[in-house]
């Protein structure tokens, strides 16, 4: 009795709790405004995450990922990641790439741009023994004798498909740092201009690479006095090697 007294009477039948849906039914305007919090709130913790990332970037910046060398197997053997890593930033340093009208490194552009201390870079040209040689000239010269001539004009003519001649003047310790500089440079010019005259062709300049280092970088140790020279047979000393131009076509892959 007391159980039906409670119970009401509905179109389709009893219900029972007349008060149910009055409990249950949530105004629009309620959830309109709590569905606008959620929002809020993730906007401002997606806000919040960039502005931490952008900072994080900004006070611990990444360096661009260089790209790596990798040496292929049909390569000769000197044409190492390391090697092909400087002798690419050299070509682009040197104007040999890209279409820059400059055609030619100094020392300071080698030690800035080709990050390499003397040691490595002379051990990176050292597997080149038997493609390079070197021309030699006279103390304070920078003049090509016939033995030089004939020397550089082989080297030239043993190309093999290679795409870079490379011409690495130096000067010996003699006389000041801006004089040996501008030695080593009329020494890479002689034998450029040597080139012109027995191979005239118009992208000659494109594929020889100077690189004028004087006295101050990268002077040859005496170990290179065995290399192919141009004045065989002569007493070599280390002011006799450095009195010089190494040459050699690089057959590495870019």
């Amino acid at each position: 009795m007391n159980q039906r007294r409670h119970q009401a009477q509905t179109p389709f039948g009893i219900d029972a709790d007349p008060y149910r849906d009055r409990r249950r039914r949530v105004p629009p305007a309620v959830i309109g405004a709590g569905v606008g919090l959620a929002l809020v709130l993730c906007a401002t913790a997606t806000v919040g995450s960039l502005v931490r990332g952008a900072k994080e970037r900004l006070e611990h910046p990444s360096a661009p990922a260089e790209k790596v060398a990798i040496a292929d197997d049909a390569e000769v053997a000197y044409c190492t990641p390391e090697f092909k890593q400087v002798l690419q930033r050299v070509l682009n340093a040197c104007g040999l790439v890209g279409g820059e009208q400059r055609r030619g490194c100094q020392p300071a552009d080698v030690k800035t741009f080709a990050s390499i201390n003397d040691a490595d870079f002379n051990a990176l040209f050292t597997p080149l023994k038997g493609r390079g040689a070197v021309v030699l000239f006279d103390e304070n010269s920078d003049a090509l004798d016939d033995g030089a001539k004939k020397l550089l004009e082989e080297r030239w003519a043993d190309r093999k498909g290679a795409r870079y001649f490379f011409v690495v003047a130096r000067a010996s310790r003699d006389g000041t740092t801006e004089g040996n500089r501008a030695l080593s440079h009329k020494r890479a010019n002689s034998v450029q201009f040597h080139l012109h005259e027995i191979a005239p062709d118009d992208d000659l300049d494109k594929e020889v690479g100077l690189l004028w280092l004087g006295s101050e970088f990268a002077q040859l140790p005496s170990a290179y006095c065995d290399w192919p020279n141009s004045r065989a047979g002569k007493r070599c000393t280390p002011e006799f090697i450095n009195r010089s131009a190494f040459v050699s076509w690089v057959d590495c892959r870019l």
